[in-house]
């Protein structure tokens, strides 16, 4: 099973008063690939940290308004994996302790060497992957795998660990494997416990419909297109719209439909058969081959 697009920048949010601190963590990080917020204050970084979640902070000790200790606290208490590096010119044993107490990963002297900060900001995150990885498949392994899925081999717990990384994100997914393996019940339990779980599951059997009637069973027609088209319809794709679309057997698509597959994938939009302006859904795209 391999999954498409990339994944989402990792976040930090970067807390100092001082400009060119901000700045010189900010521009070093985006380098990095990291996607990067900063606040000169607690109580913006606050107020940022609620208004949407962070990978991993940098918060200097000395702020106006209350120290960086206080702040992740607080942090921790909206998000508390968060894990984060608390930076200071007062390096001090009890505040290293309180620091780390508050769920600091590492207590840092300035001038920070960035190659090391770099260093323990990936082992945070990392450290937050797993742990989130290992909640969803929690969840999974208790309450939401069908019961025609048997998961005790070694084989089915890597699947389903994958499925737990892939499940939450819009990544799309290729399943493979032989026929009768089980491909549409994985395809099914990444939707169940996607954040698309509550809209249409759509399955299509590509090898079960004729190349005649592919095209038109996907993106749809207009009236007029083809003989005995009389008037509109809303192909698949519409009708998953907000949902996860399964193509069972992409491999058998003629090569004219992939490559509007294709499009499709790139840019979210698609032309009804004997249609002139494009249809944008919103549709998570699940594939199957046994090839």
């Amino acid at each position: 099973m391999s999954s498409g697009k990339v994944s989402k920048k990792p976040s930090i949010l970067i807390v100092d008063d001082e400009k060119n601190q901000r700045e010189l963590l900010s521009k070093f990080f985006e380098k990095q690939g990291y996607k990067t917020f900063t606040a000169s204050t607690a109580t913006e970084a606050e107020e940022i940290f609620r208004k949407q979640g962070f990978d991993s902070a940098i918060i200097d000790l000395k702020l106006p308004d209350f120290d960086g200790i206080e702040l992740l606290r607080r942090l921790r208490s909206i998000d508390p994996d968060l894990g984060a590096v608390i930076l200071t010119a007062y390096g001090t044993i009890s505040a290293a302790a309180e620091g780390i107490k508050s769920g600091a990963a590492e207590f840092m002297e300035k001038p920070v060497d960035l190659a090391n900060l770099a260093k323990v900001i990936e082992s945070i995150i990392e450290k937050r992957q797993i742990i989130a990885e290992n909640k969803l498949l929690k969840e999974i392994s208790s309450a939401n795998i069908p019961a025609d899925i048997v998961a005790e081999s070694p084989q089915m717990k890597e699947i389903l660990s994958i499925v737990a990384r892939v499940a939450p994100t819009d990544a799309t997914v290729l399943i493979t494997g032989e026929s009768g393996t089980g491909k549409e019940l994985i395809a099914r339990l990444i939707h169940q416990n996607s954040k698309r779980a509550q809209r249409t599951f759509v399955p299509i059997n590509c090898a079960a419909i004729p190349e005649t009637l592919i095209e038109s069973e996907l993106f749809g027609y207009e009236p007029g297109a083809f003989t005995g088209a009389r008037k509109r319809q809303i192909g698949k794709l519409e009708l998953a719209d907000g949902g996860t679309i399964f193509l069972d057997e992409i491999g058998d698509l003629p090569l004219l439909v992939q490559a509007k597959i294709l499009r499709f994938l790139e840019d979210g939009q698609f032309f009804r058969l004997g249609g002139t302006q494009p249809v944008k859904t919103d549709v998570r795209v699940i594939s199957a081959t046994n090839r």
